[in-house]
Order: structure tokens, then sequence, then C-alpha cells
């Protein structure tokens, strides 16, 4: 992530937090979480079938 300090990063969750509000953060980063979680399996998953395929 480059060269973040501690205030770039405040700042961030500053603008992130006015620009959603508190209670809406949580539901964003749940979404993003399962987003990852279903692009790793489906990386797995293709990994799996060209295994298969050899």
């Amino acid at each position: 992530m480059g060269n973040l300090g501690a205030t770039e990063i405040i700042l961030i969750l500053l603008v992130l937090v006015l620009l959603f509000g508190a209670k809406k953060i949580p539901e964003l980063m749940r979404g993003l979480g399962q987003g990852i979680r279903s692009f790793k399996k489906a990386l797995n998953e293709d990994d799996n079938s060209k295994k298969d395929q050899s």
C-alpha cells in the first residue's frame, strides 16, 4: 500500500465514516469479505479442475 502513515489512514477512515455513516461500514466490510471469499473459492475450484484434466 505504499507509504501510508497513521495520519493518512485516519483521514481515509474519517472520510469513509462521513460518506457512509458508522452503521453502514460493518455491512460494507462484510460484503467485501464475502466477495473476497467467493473469489478465492472460484480460483481454487479452477485450479482443481485444471489438475483433474491433467
